[in-house]
Formats: C-alpha cells, structure tokens, sequence
C-alpha cells in the first residue's frame, strides 16, 4: 500500500459506513424490484453453476447473497472487519453457505485457490495500484473464466470532493474510472470483453441517475 494511503485508516472508515451501508438502495438490494433487477443481471453474466466466485470488496454481501441464491459457491473478501460480519450475517439469516475473509480485496488472501467467477463492484477507484491488481484478479481465474466489474463515475468517488481518507486524492483512479479506460486496462489481459451501460437502468440504482454506471464482463 502507497504512503499516500493508510491501510488501518481505510479498514476504519469502511467499519463506519458498514453501519448504514445497506440504506442506500443498491447496496442493500432492499426493494424487491432494485433486488430483481441486479438478479436478473447476474443470471446473463454468470455461466450456468455452480461456480466458484470470488467477490473482492464483497462489503456487506448483498452481491455474494444473490450468487449464493443462485447455487454458486461464493467467498467474499472486504479489508473492513465490520463489513464482513455484515456479510456473514446476512448469509447465515438466509441459510446459505458463504466463506468471507478480511483481507485486502487487490490481493485476496485465497492462496493458490482459483476461481469461475470474479465479481467486483464499485472498487476501482479506491486502489492505490487499480492495474496491478487487475492483473491479479484475472491470474486468480480459470481458464474460460468470468470476470465482472461494476464500476462508474459516481459522487461519491468526485475527485473536487474532499477525499474519504488522507491521501485518498492521489489514488489513480480517484474519481472513479470511465468505461472506455477500464476496458483499454482489461482487453489485453483477457480473450473477449464487452462493456453493458447501467445508468439508464433505474431500478438497479433504486432512483434516476445521470452519472456513469456500467460493467465490464470479460472472459479470460
């Protein structure tokens, strides 16, 4: 990690959000129709299962729950320790099995294990080396295997606004990370991709958005 971030402070701030984290309608996937439509999205990125599917940044494990819903064996990784018994939590209420690790999501603490399926959302823009650990990612697929990355340009990731931990403004990707740069970063690493907009989809979002939201699905 870069001196321009700071590892603990991260994990803390993280800790913090956990607590309200579900109440944005896309992270907790409350509502029946904002939790329909993320189903119906992974059920045309994910290959028929079960799958092995590791998610990197897993949060509170609303992602891992559908996929777990779905018949995959999933492991999720957060560097937030509150995060992760969030996501606990939430699988064991839903009687479904779900390993969760703390551990840095740009380096999981999986050892040699590899996966179908990796699935990342909204984390990008918060890596201090966001191509490196790109190149991880994929090393840690299957051959034949998905990779599915949400990301965007978002509010929240505004590089004018005041960054969410010191240092965080120097980050590479700072103010999030358009389609067309993201994809440039993956298409060399992989044997086909395509790039599907999400932003005209409100019911992902739980409201209209006007920012740029999208996902990257490639297979090595």
């Amino acid at each position: 990690m870069p001196n321009s971030t700071n590892t603990a402070e991260i994990s803390a701030y993280w800790d913090q959000a956990a607590v309200r984290f579900d109440e944005e309608p896309d992270h907790g996937l409350r509502a029946p129709e904002t939790r329909d439509a993320w189903a119906d999205l992974f059920r045309s990125w994910l290959p028929a299962g079960p799958l092995d599917v590791l998610d990197v940044g897993c949060g509170t494990g609303s992602l891992s729950l559908l996929a777990a819903e779905a018949g995959h064996r999933v492991t999720g990784v957060d560097l937030s320790p509150r995060m992760v018994g969030r996501a606990r939590a939430k699988l064991a209420a839903a009687g479904l099995a779900g390993r969760f690790l703390v551990g840095d999501a740009a380096a999981p603490p999986t050892g040699d294990q590899r996966f179908d399926v990796l699935l990342s959302r909204h984390l990008v823009w918060t890596l201090p080396a966001p191509e490196a650990a790109l190149g991880d990612w994929i090393g840690r697929l299957r051959p034949g295997g998905t990779l599915v990355l949400v990301e965007g340009r978002w509010r929240e990731a505004d590089a004018s606004a005041a960054p969410y931990v010191p240092g965080a403004e120097t980050l590479p990707w700072a103010g999030g990370v358009g389609a067309d740069r993201l994809a440039s970063a993956v298409r060399p690493l992989v044997a086909a991709l395509r790039v599907e907009p999400l932003g005209d989809n409100a019911a992902l979002w739980g409201r209209a958005v006007t920012d740029e939201r999208y996902a990257v699905i490639a297979t090595v």
